[in-house]
């Protein structure tokens, strides 16, 4: 049973977009179109180069944000401000899912790429505001993203997070590699399927696969 491989699982790393709520609520859309508004006032390129630029940076430095300070030296406070400035109101909470996770045993974080204060109001959106211990963005990794492992660390020791005792949700197979290198528990929600060593299991349906756990 599923349920038998977290018995010993007393820590809960979720990720955010696209983790927490479903991709056809469209969210991530807007953060791209944002992010490729950003790319091209910043640098003075045109759309199609922005977009160029902003997969290419994400490929090879894990996030546009991360490519942007490295090879442009951008501040990235303006910029997740500006990305993270996205409509929420067609966004509505999954019954059932603010149960499933208040649920679970020991203690529950979020970690995400994006800001803190845009994953508060995501979690607000979705009714999931309270269930949460801690809330962890970009920022609190010094503004290295996943899939960097030192990200990780300097989130996971600031919060206390044991490996050996944690489960990770993610949407991004690449950001499963480096919990799973440290002994967590790997989760991808995505539903396209992914084979690899560094990810324990697959759903398509975060609140069902939390039902596998009850």
């Amino acid at each position: 049973m599923v349920k038998d491989a977290f018995t010993e699982v007393s820590q809960w790393v979720f990720d955010l977009d696209n983790t927490l709520y479903p991709p056809q609520m469209g969210l991530f859309d807007q953060i791209e179109i944002k992010m490729t508004e950003y790319v091209m006032a910043e640098l003075g390129v045109s759309q199609v180069e922005a977009d160029r630029l902003r997969s290419k940076y994400w490929r090879e430095h894990g996030t546009t944000l991360a490519g942007l300070m490295r090879e442009h030296d951008i501040d990235p406070n303006p910029y997740l401000v500006a990305v993270h400035d996205v409509d929420m109101t067609h966004m509505t909470p999954t019954p059932g899912l603010a149960e499933r996770i208040r649920a679970l045993p020991g203690r529950r974080i979020v970690y995400t790429n994006g800001s803190a204060p845009y994953a508060e109001r995501v979690l607000a959106a979705r009714g999931l505001s309270g269930l949460f211990d801690a809330i962890y963005g970009v920022e609190h990794a010094g503004f290295r993203p996943k899939p960097e492992r030192a990200a990780f660390e300097q989130v996971f020791d600031r919060d206390g997070i044991m490996p050996k005792r944690a489960a990770m949700f993610e949407d991004d197979p690449r950001n499963l590699a480096a919990p799973h290198a440290m002994g967590m528990r790997t989760i991808l929600v995505a539903p396209e399927r992914h084979h690899g060593d560094h990810i324990h299991h697959q759903t398509v349906d975060l609140k069902e696969f939390l039902d596998l756990l009850d």
